[in-house]
């Protein structure tokens, strides 16, 4: 098998690398960090201009026209240097949501949108008591003459309070945890009936608790087939899976990059500690557990658009679960490699320990994804359904 980038990819690779290191230091991760929005808009104006944020759409609509492994070499930049843009959510899971399943009037009004960065959306999967299941599913919608209405709470929508547009999970029919039963809908949170509160989290991320209350929306918002958008919601959860792995270890090859270089430079007995065999040996495991990380990504980037469903989730979380264990070797090693330097808030070790930490818990931890690989054996494919044709008028 190649493992080779093409020439395109390698370009693409090369001109985030260039563009990230120039408008992302630690410094200025700092500063956007501790704003009120909680991202650069400056930056996201930038990968606008780099057509970053068309990634996953095709190239016949205007977009990249990239798959996973694309998605890949730019989580894993955006990785290296801690950004806290909502990539992932705005475009990896959003815009490849409208890309797939979307009217081709919801493509042709929201994609040009989303790719010249002036609209940003979320998606509200989550649930409280949900945990990692995708399926259970509270919220409800309910038709009423030509609308939806929506009720029910959302947790944990990562970056939703700066997202102008919503991509929100609700019930139409059955039970709780039935898969069948399940649509999705766009919603603008600034419809009457939405509320909630943002809170900084841990790993300098922003997220939302919102709650719906008799909101109403159009039926054109509806994106898919009602009753039958869990397969769909699934497979833009994996896409994310694979882009959390592969940002994973972008963070992991900065914690090494950053453990190396101050094993060279502090000294102890006035040699560098870099010299003692015993660091040395575990600066070499933390290497290993890096590039294992690194494979088991890009087999999930290869196999996240895969049509087999069950080669599809068994790839993914494969990589979920080992990246998780890797991750936490990595970042501990890292900590104790830097002695007390690695707890200050002022050196980025601890901040790419807290992000790896965070990873591993978003869409299921590595017992969930070991579970889930397992039970992938037996789960039959669900096919994607094919775009209905509907006419779009606004949200």
């Amino acid at each position: 098998m190649d493992f080779e980038f093409t020439e395109e990819q390698r370009m693409l690779q090369e001109a985030i690398g260039k563009f990230l290191e120039k408008n992302y230091t630690f410094e200025m991760r700092r500063e956007i960090v501790g704003s009120r929005v909680g991202y650069s808009p400056t930056v996201w104006e930038g990968m606008a201009e780099l057509g970053l944020l068309g990634l996953p759409v095709s190239q016949d609509a205007g977009g990249f026209g990239g798959g996973g492994v694309e998605t890949m070499i730019v989580m894993e930049a955006l990785g290296r240097h801690l950004s806290v843009e909502p990539y992932l959510g705005s475009v990896v899971m959003a815009a490849s949501c409208i890309a797939t399943v979307g009217t081709p009037d919801q493509q042709s009004y929201l994609l040009p949108k989303i790719m010249d960065g002036s609209l940003r959306l979320a998606c509200a999967f989550g649930e409280p008591g949900s945990r990692y299941d995708l399926d259970h599913v509270e919220t409800t919608a309910r038709q009423d003459g030509g609308f939806w209405v929506i009720d029910g709470a959302k947790s944990v929508v990562m970056h939703g309070a700066v997202a102008d547009l919503l991509i929100v999970s609700a019930r139409t029919s059955g039970a709780t945890k039935d898969r069948d039963g399940i649509s999705l809908f766009f919603v603008n949170p600034g419809e009457e009936g939405v509320g909630g509160r943002e809170y900084p989290t841990y790993d300098g991320m922003r997220a939302a608790e919102i709650t719906f209350e008799n909101v109403q929306v159009s039926s054109d918002s509806l994106i898919g087939v009602a009753d039958k958008a869990l397969p769909v919601i699934e497979l833009v959860a994996d896409r994310a899976i694979a882009g959390l792995c592969a940002e994973a270890v972008g963070a992991m090859t900065a914690l090494n990059a950053a453990t190396l270089e101050y094993l060279k430079t502090r000294q102890q007995f006035g040699v560098p500690i870099g010299r003692f065999q015993a660091l040395q040996h575990r600066m070499v495991d933390m290497l290993m557990h890096a590039e294992q990380a690194r494979s088991m990504a890009l087999l999930a980037a290869v196999r996240v658009d895969d049509k087999d469903t069950t080669e599809r989730r068994r790839a993914v979380s494969a990589a979920k679960e080992l990246i998780g264990r890797a991750g936490r070797v990595i970042g501990q090693e890292a900590i104790q490699l830097h002695g007390g330097m690695g707890m200050t808030d002022e050196l980025a070790v601890g901040h790419y320990v807290k992000r790896l930490a965070a990873i591993d818990t978003a869409f299921g931890d590595s017992d969930h994804h070991l579970d889930r690989f397992v039970a992938a054996e037996t789960t039959p494919d669900e096919p994607i359904l094919a775009k209905p044709r509907s006419k779009w008028k606004k949200i």
